[in-house]
C-alpha cells in the first residue's frame, strides 16, 4: 500500500511521465470541452464525458451537447458535428469521433496511443495513479468510538470508510490529518469513575475487569439504575472530574489509556491507519467551550429558549414548521456536542488551515451535522474550509434490525473479527488442506479480515446493508475472496516466466480482450479521482471487481506463455500491469494481497 506521498513534481521521473499524469477522462474532457467551447462561445459550456455504456458506442461518450444548444440556440446534432470538426488532438489519443442520435459523440481511443501510456507506466506502479494537480490539506474525521464501551459493529463502517478514503487522498499526494473524534468526556464517565473507585484503583480486580470493558460498563450501569447512592456519587464523580480533582482525573485517565488500547488492537487487526497521534478527543476542547459561547454571542447569534442558550436559523424548522434550535450551553451551564463540535470546525480552519473537513459518521447524524455546519459559516467559522458530512448506513441482521447478538446485545467488534478469521480458516482448510496450518492460519486471517471490510466498502455508503457471512466469504462474485485469487492468479502467471524471459513492451492488441484489459487497467485513475471527489469507495471496488472479469476473460481467451515470443512477452506486460492495478486498488482500500491462496 502507498501511504506516502510519491511524486515529487520536479523529479526527472515525473516530467518524463508528464503525458500521463492527466487521466483518460480529463484527458478527453479537456479536449471536447475545448471544442464544445470554441463553437458556442460559452466558457462553462460542460462536455459530460463519460465511459461508454456498450462497446459499440465506442469507450467514451461526450453527452454535454445536448445542454450546451440549447444555450447556444443550435441544433444538437447540427452543434456536435461543428464539435467534431473542430476537436484538435496533436498526442493522437482519438481515433475516431462519431455523432450518434440527436447530439451524442462516441469516442473510440487509438490503440497505439493506448499502448504508449501503457508502457510509460509499465514496471513502475506509482505512475499508475498520477498526483492530483493541486495538492489540498484534509481532514478525515473517522472512526470516533465512544470510549466508555467497547468498539462493536457500529463502529466498522466508520472505521473503514475513513480509512479508505484516507489512504486514496493520501495517494493522490494530498496532505490528509486523520482526525479520531473520540467521546471519552461527559456524564457516563462520573458512573464509570465511581464504579472504579468501589473496586479500588490500584486492585488486581480492577485491571482484571477492565479486560472487559463492556461487561464493565454495563456492571456500572446497573449500579448506577438500581442504587440511588450510587447514581448520587457518579453525578459528584463528573462534577469532581470536570472541576478538575486531581484522583478523579487520575481515575478517569487509567480507563482512558486502557480503552484507547482496546482501539488501537482493533485498528492494528483492521490494518486501518489510525495512530494514537491521531487522537482528536473531545476533552481536547474543554477550555475552548466557554469562548465558542462568547463568539457566538458577540456576533448576534445567541438566544436564550427554555434557560439555554441557543442559535435559531430559518433554514431548520421542525414539522409544525416552529424554529429548531442548536443548543450550545444548557441552562445548567453544560455544553453539548453541537458545542465541542464547533470548536473542532475552529480548529481545523483556523489553526490547521484544512481546505476540507470530511466528517465519516453515522447517517442518523445528517441534521446534527447540517445545523453544526450552518452555524459555523454564519459565525465565521470555518473560513473557506469546505464541511462535508460523508454519511452512511446501518450494519443490519438477516431479521432488517441493526446486527446484534441473539441476545440483542451490540456485536463486539473484536468478536467479529475472530468470527471472520475462524471462518476464513475452514474456508482455506478445505480448499488447501496440503498447506501447513501456520500458513493456512496466515491466509485465514488476511482473507477474513479483508472479507469483513470488502462486504463494507462495496456497498454504497448511503445504503443499509445485510451482514451476511455466506456472502462476504464467497470465492464468487463481488467480494473480497474473489478479487484476492483473481490476484493471486495473476501472480502465478508471472511466477511461471522462464528465467531468460521477462514482461515486455505492451506491442499488440490483436484479440478484443487485451484492449479490454488494457482500456480497463488504464481507468483506473479517473475512478480513484472520483473517489476523492464523491467520498464513495464502493466505486473503486465495483472498478476492481470488473478489472478482475477483464483479466480472467483476458487470461481464457489469449495464450500467455505458450504465445510466440513477441506475443507472449506483449501479454505479459499487460499482465504485470493488471497486477499493478488490481494490487494498488485493494492496497487503497486497506486490503492486503497474498502470494497463494
Amino acid at each position: 500500500m502507498f501511504r506516502e506521498n510519491l511524486y515529487n513534481p520536479r523529479s526527472a521521473k515525473t516530467a518524463r511521465v508528464r503525458p500521463f499524469m492527466e487521466n483518460l477522462k480529463d484527458q478527453l474532457s479537456r479536449l471536447v470541452g475545448a471544442a464544445l467551447r470554441d463553437a458556442t462561445g460559452i466558457a462553462d459550456s460542460d462536455p459530460n464525458v463519460i465511459t461508454a455504456s456498450r462497446p459499440e458506442f465506442g469507450d467514451y461518450q461526450a453527452n454535454g451537447v445536448m445542454a450546451a444548444a440549447g444555450r447556444s440556440g443550435r441544433g444538437p446534432r447540427e452543434l456536435a458535428e461543428a464539435v467534431v470538426g473542430s476537436l484538435r488532438d496533436d498526442a493522437g489519443l482519438i481515433a475516431s469521433a462519431e455523432v450518434a442520435g440527436p447530439g451524442f459523440i462516441n469516442l473510440r481511443l487509438n490503440d497505439q496511443a493506448l499502448m504508449e501510456r501503457g508502457n510509460g507506466i509499465l514496471g513502475d506502479p506509482r505512475m499508475l495513479i498520477p498526483p492530483a494537480g493541486k495538492p489540498r490539506k484534509i481532514v478525515v474525521d473517522h472512526s470516533s468510538p465512544n470510549l466508555a464501551k467497547e468498539m462493536h459493529v457500529g463502529h466498522l463502517r466508520g472505521t473503514v470508510i475513513g480509512d479508505c478514503l484516507s489512504l486514496v487522498l493520501e495517494r493522490l499526494g494530498h496532505e490528509v490529518i486523520r482526525q479520531n473524534h473520540v467521546g471519552d468526556w461527559g456524564t457516563q464517565f462520573g458512573m464509570l469513575i465511581a464504579h472504579m473507585r468501589e473496586i479500588g484503583e490500584d486492585s488486581d480486580l480492577l485491571r482484571t475487569e477492565l479486560e472487559d470493558l463492556e461487561s464493565f460498563y454495563q456492571a456500572a450501569k446497573k449500579k448506577f439504575d438500581a442504587d440511588p447512592a450510587f447514581a448520587d456519587r457518579a453525578r459528584l464523580s463528573v462534577v469532581k472530574l470536570q472541576g478538575g480533582h486531581p484522583d478523579y482525573l487520575a481515575a478517569w485517565r487509567i480507563f482512558i489509556d486502557e480503552s484507547l488500547r482496546h482501539c488501537q488492537d482493533i485498528y492494528a487487526r483492521l490494518g486501518v491507519g489510525l495512530k494514537l497521534a491521531d487522537l482528536d478527543a473531545e476533552s481536547r476542547y474543554n477550555d475552548d467551550l466557554e469562548g465558542i459561547v462568547r463568539q457566538l454571542e458577540e456576533q448576534g447569534l445567541l438566544r436564550e429558549s427554555q434557560g439555554a442558550r441557543c442559535v435559531f436559523l430559518p433554514r431548520f424548522k421542525g414539522k409544525e414548521g416552529e424554529p429548531l434550535p442548536v443548543i450550545v450551553q444548557k441552562s445548567d451551564g453544560g455544553y453539548l456536542y453541537s458545542t465541542t463540535d464547533l470548536a473542532a470546525v475552529k480548529l481545523r480552519s483556523h489553526d490547521l488551515a484544512a481546505d476540507r473537513s470530511l466528517y465519516v459518521v453515522d447517517a442518523r447524524q445528517s441534521l446534527h451535522f447540517q445545523q453544526v455546519f450552518a452555524v459555523a459559516r454564519a459565525a465565521g467559522m470555518a473560513a473557506n474550509m469546505s464541511l462535508e458530512h460523508i454519511a452512511y448506513g446501518t450494519i443490519m441482521g438477516s431479521d432488517g434490525r441493526p446486527y446484534r447478538t441473539r441476545s440483542g446485545d451490540a456485536v463486539k467488534l473484536a468478536d467479529l473479527l475472530d468470527e471472520a478469521v475462524s471462518r476464513a480458516f475452514e474456508l482455506v482448510s478445505v480448499k488447501n488442506p496440503e498447506l501447513d496450518e501456520s500458513e493456512r492460519r496466515r491466509i485465514a486471517d488476511t482473507v477474513g479480515i479483508a472479507a469483513v471490510k470488502y462486504a463494507d466498502l462495496s456497498k454504497n455508503r448511503m445504503s443499509d446493508y445485510v451482514f451476511d457471512w455466506s456472502t462476504m466469504l464467497s470465492f464468487e462474485g463481488n467480494t473480497a475472496p474473489y478479487l484476492l485469487y483473481a490476484c493471486t492468479r495473476i501472480k502465478s502467471v508471472l511466477r511461471k516466466l522462464p528465467n531468460e524471459s521477462g514482461a515486455g513492451k505492451i506491442k499488440t492488441l490483436v484479440l478484443a480482450e487485451e484492449r479490454a484489459l488494457l482500456l480497463k487497467i488504464l481507468q483506473l485513475p479517473e475512478v480513484v479521482a472520483l473517489v476523492a471527489r464523491e467520498c464513495y469507495p464502493n466505486l473503486l471496488c465495483n472498478y476492481l471487481y470488473e478489472l478482475s472479469g477483464a483479466f480472467m476473460r483476458f487470461y481464457e481467451s489469449c495464450p500467455i506463455l505458450k504465445a510466440e515470443a513477441e506475443t507472449r512477452d506483449s501479454r505479459l506486460g499487460l499482465t504485470l500491469l493488471a497486477e499493478q492495478a488490481l494490487e494498488q486498488g485493494l492496497g487503497l482500500l486497506g486490503i492486503r494481497t497474498l502470494e497463494r491462496m
